[in-house]
């Protein structure tokens, strides 16, 4: 996918989110596995710490999961996260980006968040994306990525 039409989507803070951003900004969406798991905490807190170089460099930063409001809310707030969670419980943006894809966990498959992230520009297009991300380090070279462009 080089384009993303417009999406609307519901997010904490009980806000309405458009993707891409109509306010101008670039927008990093990250897709992570599971609300309050070692590997996505760590990373949410990556994108907290790092959170004012991204709105310095014009950009939003949206978290993604299946996981329900209520969960994203509690989430949020234990973490102290300065950006907003979109509840994609139905997986549709999920599905649009590609990331529900088959995996293994302990020999077994199933279906399941590849984490991955995206910046996006104002008018929808893709400017990089990174699938099967590893934490350690991502946030670091997303930021690069988004001060460079």
């Amino acid at each position: 996918m080089d384009k993303v039409s417009a999406i609307n989507c519901k997010a904490t803070s009980n806000l309405d989110v458009s993707i891409p951003d109509t306010k101008g900004r670039k927008i990093v969406l990250y897709f992570y596995p599971k609300d309050a798991t070692s590997g996505c905490t760590l990373e949410g807190q990556d994108f907290r710490d790092n959170y004012q170089a991204f709105v310095d460099a014009n950009t939003v930063i949206y978290g993604v999961s299946k996981d329900n409001m209520a969960s994203h809310e509690k989430f949020k707030k234990n973490q102290s996260f300065p950006f907003e969670l979109i509840a994609d419980e139905d997986g549709t943006l999920c599905e649009a980006f590609g990331v529900w894809q088959s995996k293994f966990n302990n020999g077994e498959e199933k279906m399941g968040i590849v984490r991955s992230t995206f910046i996006i520009n104002s008018d929808g297009e893709i400017l990089q994306s990174w699938d099967k991300v590893a934490v350690g380090g991502h946030v670091d070279e997303v930021l690069a990525a988004v001060q460079s462009l």
